[in-house]
């Protein structure tokens, strides 16, 4: 028994360490990431939330409001490897991935097929304007993005660890686009709106942009390091009550259910996956772990609701001509789905 107490109490400081320095980690790349992105601090809590979690995020803003530059500190700040791919009309899947090459070997004569790796081979993939390549192309990272791996003549090759996407879309220009799939979307654990920056913060990003010096980046952790991390992330408790609740979110968004509300049969086409469930618990532990706790309650739940469910949900005619829109169908649900009894 004095074996299991040691044991026990050495375990526990060893989590109260890793949690301490999972905090001051986040404290210092979210002051790294403040010199250069201003005024998108919820932006980056998520994306820092999503990444811990080992998640995907999808950021939706109009043009000029720093996604780009936000995904490149944010590489630079982590020492991590970041590739960035410009999606286009006539860019293939081969373009993503990688392709095999023919070569000749000069001394016997004999050929041999080489993989070239594509630009996906990186822990940071910044995939810019995702929605202006077609579908097919769109597909290649289904594969990466679920299993972190890629299939090419039907050999995998495991993608550097750890791996995210983040992808930017243009919320506003529809000629040359082509909507992702519901199993693209599904991929991503947040759907990230990036809104205009309040008047004290455009002011100060036009007179900081504006300059002829740019703010210098400190890396702050490498790849292990971040893969402890996440691991870390996967071991926080979480009791059934916190995971029946999470539950009950994600089936009061699908029509035809016994617990559904009225105005989701009304409004909503197709409702959220349990993958849903599985994001909204993984982002509620990272976030607890960012603040220096161990222990998740259905308040942490709600705090990740709406990036987690807004693209998961599916309108229908009703709910686009009533002017409904996703974020609004969420909040109504998170007000409506009361927490279960102890």
């Amino acid at each position: 028994m004095p074996t299991h107490e040691a044991v026990d109490s050495t375990d526990i400081r060893a989590q109260e360490a890793a949690m301490a320095k999972l905090a001051a980690a986040r404290e210092k790349i979210t002051n790294e990431l403040c010199k250069v992105i201003i005024g998108q601090g919820a932006v980056i809590e998520q994306i820092l939330t999503a990444f811990f979690a080992r998640g995907h995020c999808l950021l939706i803003g109009v043009p000029g409001l720093g996604k780009t530059l936000l995904v490149k500190t944010l590489a630079s700040s982590l020492d991590l490897r970041a590739n960035r791919i410009q999606f286009t009309p006539d860019l293939m899947p081969a373009d993503i991935t990688g392709t095999d090459i023919l070569e000749e070997n000069a001394s016997t004569g004999g050929r041999t097929f080489r993989f070239n790796p594509g630009p996906i081979f990186a822990n940071m993939l910044l995939a810019d304007e995702i929605n202006r390549t077609p579908p097919k192309t769109q597909a290649a990272l289904l594969e990466a993005m679920q299993e972190q791996q890629i299939t090419v003549s039907g050999t995998c090759y495991e993608l550097p660890k750890p791996f995210m996407v983040l992808a930017t879309q243009n919320p506003i220009e529809l000629e040359g686009t082509y909507p992702l799939p519901e199993a693209q979307l599904d991929r991503f654990m947040f759907s990230v709106h990036v809104d205009y920056p309040d008047s004290r913060h455009e002011t100060q990003i036009l007179m900081d942009t504006t300059r002829d010096s740019a703010p210098r980046v400190e890396k702050m952790l490498d790849a292990a390091e971040l893969i402890d991390l996440q691991n870390l992330v996967r071991q926080v408790p979480v009791t059934p009550h916190v995971a029946h609740y999470a539950a009950s979110l994600v089936r009061a968004t699908r029509p035809g259910q016994p617990e559904t509300p009225d105005f989701v049969e009304k409004w909503v086409r197709w409702g959220a996956g349990t993958r849903a469930g599985q994001y909204l618990l993984l982002a509620a532990k990272a976030y607890v772990l960012l603040n220096g706790r161990f222990a998740v309650s259905c308040a942490d739940i709600r705090q990740y609701a709406l990036p987690v469910l807004r693209h998961r949900i599916f309108r229908n005619f009703s709910a686009a001509s009533d002017g409904i829109t996703a974020d609004a169908i969420v909040k109504r649900i998170v007000e409506q789905v009361k927490e279960p009894t102890y």
